[in-house]
Protein backbone atom coordinates (compact mmCIF):
# COMPACT_ATOMS: atom_id res chain seq x y z
CA UNK A 1 0.00 0.00 0.00
CA UNK A 2 1.08 3.49 -1.33
CA UNK A 3 1.01 6.36 1.31
CA UNK A 4 -1.35 8.34 -1.25
CA UNK A 5 -3.70 5.39 -0.89
CA UNK A 6 -4.66 6.15 2.84
CA UNK A 7 -7.76 8.27 1.94
CA UNK A 8 -6.33 11.84 2.94
CA UNK A 9 -6.45 14.42 1.11
CA UNK A 10 -3.46 14.62 -1.59
CA UNK A 11 -2.00 16.34 -4.28
CA UNK A 12 0.59 15.02 -7.30
CA UNK A 13 2.80 17.80 -8.35
CA UNK A 14 6.40 17.75 -10.18
CA UNK A 15 9.28 20.17 -9.29
CA UNK A 16 12.44 21.36 -11.10
CA UNK A 17 15.76 23.18 -9.99
CA UNK A 18 19.21 23.75 -11.75
CA UNK A 19 21.99 23.66 -9.71
CA UNK A 20 24.87 25.84 -11.65
CA UNK A 21 27.48 26.77 -9.09
CA UNK A 22 30.18 24.92 -8.47
CA UNK A 23 30.07 23.26 -5.21
CA UNK A 24 26.63 24.65 -4.46
CA UNK A 25 23.82 22.84 -3.15
CA UNK A 26 19.80 23.58 -5.00
CA UNK A 27 17.24 22.68 -3.33
CA UNK A 28 15.18 20.28 -5.65
CA UNK A 29 12.23 20.19 -3.13
CA UNK A 30 11.34 20.65 0.73
CA UNK A 31 8.10 18.92 2.07
CA UNK A 32 6.10 21.45 3.41
CA UNK A 33 4.66 21.04 6.95
CA UNK A 34 2.01 19.27 8.26
CA UNK A 35 2.45 16.95 4.88
CA UNK A 36 4.37 14.06 4.21
CA UNK A 37 5.50 13.07 0.84
CA UNK A 38 5.90 10.10 -1.41
CA UNK A 39 8.85 10.78 -4.03
CA UNK A 40 8.02 8.44 -7.09
CA UNK A 41 10.08 9.93 -9.38
CA UNK A 42 13.72 11.63 -9.38
CA UNK A 43 15.76 12.56 -12.66
CA UNK A 44 19.07 14.30 -12.22
CA UNK A 45 20.84 15.61 -15.74
CA UNK A 46 23.84 17.35 -17.18
CA UNK A 47 23.47 19.99 -19.21
CA UNK A 48 27.06 21.37 -19.30
CA UNK A 49 30.15 19.37 -19.52
CA UNK A 50 31.81 16.65 -17.39
CA UNK A 51 30.46 17.33 -13.83
CA UNK A 52 30.06 15.09 -10.55
CA UNK A 53 26.93 15.30 -9.22
CA UNK A 54 25.79 14.36 -5.28
CA UNK A 55 22.29 13.99 -5.05
CA UNK A 56 21.15 14.19 -0.98
CA UNK A 57 17.94 13.29 1.03
CA UNK A 58 18.56 16.00 3.86
CA UNK A 59 15.85 14.67 7.16
CA UNK A 60 15.02 17.38 8.99
CA UNK A 61 14.67 15.31 12.32
CA UNK A 62 17.41 12.53 12.40
CA UNK A 63 16.53 10.45 15.86
CA UNK A 64 19.97 8.56 14.92
CA UNK A 65 22.42 11.07 14.76
CA UNK A 66 21.87 15.25 14.49
CA UNK A 67 25.11 16.08 13.23
CA UNK A 68 24.55 14.53 10.04
CA UNK A 69 21.14 14.80 8.46
CA UNK A 70 21.85 14.05 4.98
CA UNK A 71 22.22 10.71 2.86
CA UNK A 72 23.41 10.24 -0.44
CA UNK A 73 21.10 9.30 -2.97
CA UNK A 74 23.65 9.74 -5.64
CA UNK A 75 27.48 10.10 -4.63
CA UNK A 76 30.01 11.43 -6.32
CA UNK A 77 28.91 10.35 -9.66
CA UNK A 78 30.33 11.89 -12.62
CA UNK A 79 28.58 12.59 -15.51
CA UNK A 80 29.17 13.55 -18.84
CA UNK A 81 27.07 16.00 -21.32
CA UNK A 82 23.66 14.68 -22.24
CA UNK A 83 23.77 12.11 -19.60
CA UNK A 84 21.34 11.49 -17.04
CA UNK A 85 20.06 9.31 -14.37
CA UNK A 86 16.29 8.22 -13.93
CA UNK A 87 14.97 6.71 -10.55
CA UNK A 88 11.28 5.21 -11.29
CA UNK A 89 9.60 2.15 -9.11
CA UNK A 90 11.09 3.15 -5.66
CA UNK A 91 9.58 5.01 -3.51
CA UNK A 92 11.05 7.93 -1.16
CA UNK A 93 8.65 9.40 1.92
CA UNK A 94 9.81 12.30 2.85
CA UNK A 95 8.77 14.03 6.75
CA UNK A 96 7.95 17.54 6.91
CA UNK A 97 11.19 19.68 6.57
CA UNK A 98 13.00 16.91 4.51
CA UNK A 99 14.38 18.03 1.56
CA UNK A 100 16.18 16.80 -1.63
CA UNK A 101 19.10 18.67 -2.80
CA UNK A 102 21.68 18.17 -6.09
CA UNK A 103 25.09 19.27 -5.79
CA UNK A 104 27.63 20.18 -8.80
CA UNK A 105 31.43 19.88 -8.30
CA UNK A 106 34.45 18.83 -10.14
CA UNK A 107 33.34 21.54 -13.01
CA UNK A 108 33.69 25.75 -13.04
CA UNK A 109 30.31 26.30 -14.86
CA UNK A 110 28.03 23.15 -13.97
CA UNK A 111 24.17 22.97 -15.08
CA UNK A 112 22.73 19.81 -13.44
CA UNK A 113 19.18 19.85 -13.24
CA UNK A 114 17.45 18.09 -11.52
CA UNK A 115 13.43 17.02 -11.67
CA UNK A 116 11.16 15.34 -9.34
CA UNK A 117 7.37 13.81 -9.22
CA UNK A 118 5.89 14.03 -5.66
CA UNK A 119 2.22 13.37 -4.32
CA UNK A 120 2.11 15.44 -1.36
CA UNK A 121 -0.64 13.83 2.13
CA UNK A 122 -1.91 16.56 4.18
CA UNK A 123 -2.07 15.63 7.93
CA UNK A 124 -4.37 16.49 9.38
CA UNK A 125 -4.15 19.19 12.80
CA UNK A 126 -5.17 18.21 16.03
Amino acid sequence: MTVQSQGKPARTQSFHTSATTEDAAATLYTCPANCRAEVTMLLITNVNGNTTVNVNWVDADNPFDATDLSAAILGSKNMTIGEYILFTRATLVLEAGDSLTNTPTSNASPHIDGFCTVTEIFIPVG
